[in-house]
């Protein structure tokens, strides 16, 4: 198979530019965006020809942020998502609370907003704050100015929790250092029980060849109020190369070989869907080849694998595939779906390509380039051809 004639950056791009519209709203598990984007996903895997199915699961306790956070620092409003942000220890407190500043840890902090000096956990912060109104702890900013969004991390703790991008953490720490200024803000989030479900899409099964199982997550972080998180990047476009590549096996994969696709929800809350997903094989004793895709969006020198799992085979084809298309390829941490899959017992690997914008506003559809694109689907494709043909 002529894999660079099947393969194109351009129809990835598109699939792409469409996944990151205004229209699915950032894809966030549990939001109407995500619903709207999985059923756009179904059309595509049916029209490709494969049997779809969905597997609903639940996602407990998801962070929300439901109102855009107000807050004030000197008679100026604070712009959200780059000068403050809601930390996901923060209490739900949707009320805007006015008061002096003190650094965490120096003298009363009745009816005051802490600073949280460098150094200083949020624990060791909680420890000092009895009777205070909030506390304000730095946050570093990426090189477009954003503080990146996480759905995954602690619980709410007792006070709101405000981060700060360090030129404005540092002005309020200096200014609470000095006994001057004051603070206004509010912290409107909250954890909700959401529905999710997994897709997926199979063309055959096994028939005395391996079985594959390409994979990607297509829950972005999602919007906030007043704040689009686009998710073209992470994970758009590894969603575009796995319905491309097996656009392309299914003509091309030998009968033998079983092919299916997972495209997998609720990676961004700790990639409960593909740990749905891998106990329900483990369950049912089936043991995929597992290939997943998160970030093809910006390739440098090389393309991260990480191999977990009985992986030797697969990673062994991988290998021969970068040799065969030219892409280098480079031992790397892939924190994605393929190690939920590899703590199943599957043999996984993760492949990323880089991405720009991570968790933010600037991950958008024209920092996402279609060379990457293609070359992440020929090695997959030329990794999935290697492993599918007949043994001697």
């Amino acid at each position: 198979m002529k894999t660079r004639e099947r393969v194109s950056g351009e129809r990835m791009a598109a699939t792409v530019a469409a996944l990151a519209g205004a229209a699915f709203t950032g894809r966030r598990v549990g939001s109407a965006g995500g619903a709207a984007a999985r059923a756009w996903l179904a059309e595509r895997l049916a029209e490709a020809g494969a049997d779809v199915t969905v597997e609903p699961f639940v996602v407990p306790h998801l962070p929300d942020v439901y109102a855009t956070p107000a807050a004030q620092w000197s008679g100026e409003r604070l712009a959200f998502g780059r000068q403050v942000g809601v930390h996901l220890a923060s209490a739900d407190e949707p009320s805007t609370r006015r008061g002096p500043v003190a650094v965490a840890g120096a003298g009363d902090p009745s009816g005051r907003w802490l600073v949280v000096p460098g150094g200083m956990t949020l624990a060791e912060a909680h420890g000092h704050a009895r009777g205070a109104l909030g506390l304000l702890p730095g946050r570093g900013v990426d090189a477009d100015g954003w503080q990146y969004t996480m759905l995954a991390g602690p619980g709410p703790g007792p006070l709101p929790v405000l981060t700060l991008d360090p030129a404005t953490h540092a002005a309020v720490l200096r200014a609470a250092s000095a006994g001057t200024g004051v603070f206004a803000g509010n912290a409107p989030i909250r954890r909700i029980d959401v529905p999710a479900a997994n897709l997926h899409g199979r063309w055959r099964p096994a028939a005395g060849g391996p079985d594959v199982l390409l994979t990607a997550h297509f829950d972005g972080v999602g919007d906030h109020p007043g704040m689009r998180q686009p998710g073209a990047a992470d994970n758009g476009s590894g969603v575009a190369v796995v319905l491309e590549a097996a656009a392309a096996l299914a003509e091309a994969l030998p009968e033998t070989a079983g092919l299916a696709v997972a495209l997998l929800d609720g990676e961004e809350a700790g990639a409960l869907g593909s740990a749905h997903h891998a106990a329900a094989l483990r369950a049912a004793g089936e043991r995929p080849l597992v290939i997943n895709v998160d970030g093809a969006g910006h390739l440098h020198e090389a393309a991260a694998v990480e191999a977990g799992g009985p992986a030797h085979a697969l990673l062994a084809a991988l290998d021969q595939a970068g040799r065969h298309t030219g892409l280098p390829l480079v031992a790397g941490p892939v924190a994605s779906d393929n190690r939920r899959y590899a703590a199943a017992g599957l043999a996984a690997v993760g492949i990323g390509a880089g991405m720009a914008g991570y968790h933010s506003p600037a991950d958008t559809p024209d920092r996402v380039e279609p060379a990457t694109l293609a070359a992440i689907a020929r090695l997959v494709v030329a990794t999935v051809m290697l492993l599918g043909q007949p043994s001697s």
